[in-house]
């Protein structure tokens, strides 16, 4: 699971983050947060999520070795999504990509958001200020992805998190 962005205080406690771990844990995964470079007492500084691609890859590695035989999703909040769909390209390119991916407050027009796969579940809030679901909606339409969103709540989802675990152990395998 990937945090929002390290340089406006986004960290692995990440109150959505952690909303995330959550849901993965009710579906029965194994999950893990990590902070991005630079936050907390991790070493190295922001690199704009390339270094935070690469680390979450090396993190990636560790728990594949760690856990061999289970199948790999990945989740992202905000600037983590970027992170996590970067991930997905370069797993797709080695022909081992994730299960399926679960984007909260996905950072398309704040980041260059890459293509994701088809049954990728999209959450975002209505009345998100940070990055406007008009973005969001430019980016999934020429994918017709579809984009859930959660009527009344802003970019942290503020007394809506529960709709975010919810919706994911729901439609997770479907």
């Amino acid at each position: 699971m990937a945090h929002p962005h390290p340089l406006y205080g986004g960290t692995m406690d990440n109150k959505v983050a952690q909303t995330l771990a959550r849901s993965f844990l009710a579906l029965g995964y194994v999950t893990v947060r990590m902070n991005f470079r630079g936050v907390g007492k991790s070493a190295g500084v922001h690199d704009h999520g390339h270094g935070e691609t690469d680390d979450m890859a090396l993190l990636l590695a560790h728990m594949r070795t760690q856990y061999p035989d289970l199948p790999v999703t990945l989740g992202g909040f905000s600037f983590g999504t970027f992170v996590q769909a970067q991930l997905q390209q370069r797993l797709i390119a080695e022909g081992t990509p994730a299960e399926r991916l679960a984007l909260v407050g996905t950072a398309a027009g704040k980041w260059p958001m890459p293509p994701v796969p088809a049954d990728t579940i999209l959450i975002h809030g209505e009345l998100d200020d940070t990055i406007p679901l008009t973005a969001v909606l430019d980016w999934a339409r020429p994918q017709e992805l579809p984009v859930i969103v959660i009527p009344g709540a802003d970019h942290f989802f503020h007394r809506k998190l529960q709709h975010i675990k919810t919706l994911i152990v729901q439609m997770w395998h479907r």
